[in-house]
């Protein structure tokens, strides 16, 4: 690990909180002046929010119109540009609070533009809505020696009102780059709404993704899935490559650069729906690490607090509800955030599962985030945070499948209750989660480097079925409790991802099925419900 440019002792930043440290580089970076340097060249930004000092998490504010004139542009280096030579890229997809009339279209430009937009319609000749884009400026200082100061400019465009189950087109711009203008139309793309009423469809998931050829080879197979839409367990591009929560990590912004390009050709049609892992804590943008997330993403605003905690929030589509979690916040093992939002997203997980529950027509709830529950390890293992503070909640409101990452692997249990396996689950097998407990899957072979685990892999093809695994989890106080666990079923050393094909219907199904870089199947299963669907299936509550 680098040297901290700042020299702060490392046994004094392994006890410093996110806020602490927020702290310590705003008042270090200030003292050098280098703040005032960095506020006075983002300041040339036309219509830009900008990010200023103090402590403040940033909050991005919409981009005034500047006057009309010619469309040359300021760039953060008092170069001038001129708009038709300045390319969006990095377009990327989230769905709002409602997924069947709300889209969020985000995506980045290299230098400041005026009057961004969005150009939507029905039909890729007929792009005459125009929506006006939200301008979030970004200012990173040079953190460590290695890296230069990094201006990045982020562009968001709520679109509301959508009609459910529809195709529309859409194309990002700015004056002097109009998407619809015959010489800019390979620039359109387009997304689906989800529909007003249950039906099949597919969504797929993975954490631990990063800037690497197995990510780029895992998006393309992504993509052929021709899923609805996309979970990401955190730990998105490892800009920050440490990941501990200390001051001593070094976070390049410029990798952020990097992910977005590289997952434009999926997020762009797929909306990426993502939550945090300890890789996305930057404490420079913000007193919990945030800011530059709530800078380059528009996630649904319905948790606890959208800039505090823009890791956290729900969604329905179809017949299943979607939960997304900061296990930063409960994790034993990595504390600079442990207990920042004081419990309110525990208690906001106990309300919000407890309501999807008994909401009609929801028969799944499927909840995902990053620090594993459940998972055997050599270099994670099992976080005990996460089973002390949410398990309980899980089971208390019968959640049908538990999605992490955090360890780069591909792991699944057995039906578990209470900690202990309640329903062996063979590859292949069907389990009723209104009777037999909760199936929990780790999906961390996105693209970082591999782990290991204490014992041999065991995948279809290569089923090789253990009594039980030698393993810890990680307790109170950042100890590791050692523990031998039955419940550990599939274990795969390799980038891989699954895909869920849901069928609605009398007999509501989910098919669980793991694929492998190369295409080839390591993992299925299916999850259903009881006759009774649960407490709230077809019944108004």
């Amino acid at each position: 690990m680098e040297t901290p440019r700042f020299g702060i002792p490392d046994h004094l930043a392994a006890r410093m909180t996110m806020p602490e440290q927020h702290e310590y580089l705003r008042t270090k970076l200030t003292r050098r002046g280098m703040l005032r340097a960095g506020a006075a060249s983002a300041g040339a930004v036309a219509g830009a929010g900008l990010l200023t000092g103090g402590t403040n998490a940033y909050a991005a504010q919409p981009a005034t119109a500047p006057a009309a004139g010619p469309t040359l542009l300021t760039s953060h280096a008092t170069t001038k540009v001129s708009g038709h030579l300045v390319a969006p890229f990095g377009r990327h997809l989230a769905f709002g609070a409602d997924p069947r009339t709300q889209m969020r279209v985000s995506w980045q430009v290299p230098f400041a533009v005026k009057r961004p937009f969005v150009r939507i319609g029905l039909k890729p000749w007929d792009l005459s809505h125009k929506i006006h884009a939200e301008v979030r400026d970004l200012h990173t200082p040079a953190l460590s020696k290695k890296q230069p100061a990094v201006d990045q400019v982020y562009l968001h465009a709520a679109l509301d009102n959508l009609r459910p189950g529809r195709t529309y087109y859409y194309g990002v711009g700015h004056d002097g780059f109009d998407p619809a203008d015959p010489r800019n139309l390979s620039s359109i793309n387009t997304f689906t709404t989800a529909p007003a009423r249950a039906e099949k469809f597919t969504f797929t998931a993975f954490g631990d993704q990063g800037v690497t050829y197995d990510a780029l080879a895992n998006d393309q197979l992504i993509l052929g899935q021709n899923p609805a839409f996309h979970l990401h367990a955190g730990d998105i591009c490892y800009a920050d490559p440490s990941g501990s929560g200390r001051t001593s990590d070094v976070y390049d912004a410029r990798v952020w650069d990097q992910f977005l390009a590289q997952t434009e050709s999926v997020a762009a049609r797929v909306p990426w729906m993502v939550t945090t892992g300890n890789h996305d804590m930057e404490a420079w943008y913000s007193p919990h690490g945030y800011g530059g997330q709530n800078a380059r993403w528009t996630l649904p605003d319905n948790g606890i607090d959208p800039v505090d905690a823009p890791g956290v929030y729900s969604f329905s589509y179809g017949n299943v509800a979607f939960v997304a979690l900061d296990a930063n916040d409960v994790s034993y093992e990595i504390t600079a955030n442990t207990g920042y939002t004081a419990g309110r997203q525990t208690k906001w997980l106990d309300r919000r599962l407890g309501q999807l529950r008994a909401r009609r027509g929801i028969d799944f709830i499927v909840v995902f985030f990053h620090h594993c529950a459940f998972s055997t390890t050599n270099a994670h293992a099992s976080d005990g945070g996460v089973r002390d503070a949410w398990v309980p909640l899980f089971e208390k409101h019968q959640v049908d499948l538990v999605i992490n990452g955090h360890n780069h692997v591909y792991e699944r249990t057995d039906a578990i209750r209470r900690g202990k396996v309640s329903k062996k689950v063979p590859i292949g097998e069907t389990v009723d989660s209104t009777r037999d407990g909760i199936v929990y899957v780790t999906a961390g072979g996105a693209g970082k480097s591999l782990y290991d685990f204490p014992v041999a892999d065991s995948y279809e093809g290569h089923v090789a079925d253990l009594d039980s695994v030698p393993t810890y989890h990680w307790a109170k106080g950042g100890g590791k409790d050692k523990e031998t666990v039955e419940w550990s079923r599939v274990r795969y050393t390799g980038y891989s991802f699954i895909a869920v094909e849901v069928e609605p219907g009398h007999r509501p199904r989910m098919r669980v099925t793991t694929l492998a870089e190369a295409g080839g199947r390591l993992d299925h299963f299916d999850v259903v419900r009881g006759p009774d669907h649960g407490h709230g299936h077809g019944r108004s509550h």
